[in-house]
């Protein structure tokens, strides 16, 4: 019996992964940030002053591509990266002009979540969101 390598779960999930990316990409562009630093902006959003460890578990993130990402957001005025209290890690939140830009970005984003739930109709959006966490734990 021969493998059917077309049906590889890794595969597969990293062809969405990637072609979700560029869409969102695309989208965000003109807003002049990428699909990745969205998340950081929305994961320092969510709790601010936290360590770029943190952010990094929270998204999935090498600490590398983080801080890579960080140190340009923060000279863009995106973000604000301080130092630690104790030891030499630092601490991340948004700055004001990250905020205004994030509230410009949601409604785009909120669409475009929309629009992509409306193509996942075989199985549901609910049962893949769960499939795709769940892959996630492992």
């Amino acid at each position: 019996m021969e493998d059917d390598f077309s049906q590889c779960l890794v595969l597969n999930t990293r062809m969405a992964a990637r072609a979700v990316t560029r869409r969102a990409n695309r989208k965000l562009r003109g807003f002049g940030v990428t699909a990745t630093q969205f998340s950081i902006l929305t994961a320092a959003r969510q709790r601010p002053g936290r360590s770029i460890t943190e952010i990094a578990e929270s998204i999935a993130m090498e600490r590398t591509t983080l801080s890579r990402n960080l140190d340009l957001m923060a000279r863009k005025g995106l973000v604000r990266l301080e130092g630690a209290e104790k030891g030499n890690g630092r601490l991340c939140s948004l700055s004001e002009e990250g905020q205004v830009l994030l509230d410009r970005i949601v409604p785009i984003w909120r669409a475009s979540q929309a629009e992509l739930r409306e193509q996942l109709t075989q199985p549901d959006w609910p049962s893949t969101l769960k499939a795709l966490q769940e892959l996630a734990r492992l």
